[in-house]
């Protein structure tokens, strides 16, 4: 009998088509745009493993340390994304995830990058430890 790992996937996709307000005057998507569904997409990642309520729990939320992205290939409006985002370390108060986009039509390599998050306290505003909880629930994984 075959045994399955029953450990969730480390990698979280999302896929969506690229609305018209995302381009800009180039007519391709914009930069900041890319930023935002990094964003966005972590937050959907870490809600679907349940982490936010784990997160007001602890009386703590994740704010952007930095961001970090390379432009390989324009995006158009009507364009079909997947969005690959996955969490490579915990350390005491900061984590970091890395994001691929690739075109869903020919699964082309459009945009990399990785965000350094910190998890603050809400009262003092201060970086504080992460709790085991929220560490363990979403699997490592460097690259992909």
């Amino acid at each position: 009998m075959e045994q399955k790992d029953s450990s969730p996937d480390p990698v979280y996709r999302h896929r969506f088509t690229v609305p018209a307000s995302a381009v800009d005057e180039n007519g391709h998507v914009n930069n900041v745009v890319y930023i935002q569904w990094m964003q966005d997409v972590a937050t959907l990642h870490f809600s679907a493993v349940g982490g936010t309520g784990l997160m007001r729990a602890a009386g703590a939320t994740w704010v952007v340390r930095s961001h970090n992205i390379e432009y390989l290939s324009p995006l158009f409006a009507g364009e079909e994304v997947t969005v690959l985002t996955w969490v490579v370390n915990f350390r005491r108060v900061r984590s970091l995830r890395r994001y691929r986009f690739l075109r869903t039509a020919d699964g082309a390599l459009l945009a990399k990058g990785e965000t350094d998050w910190v998890f603050v306290d809400n009262a003092s505003g201060r970086p504080c430890r992460i709790p085991d909880g929220i560490t363990g629930l979403l699997p490592l994984l460097e690259d992909i």
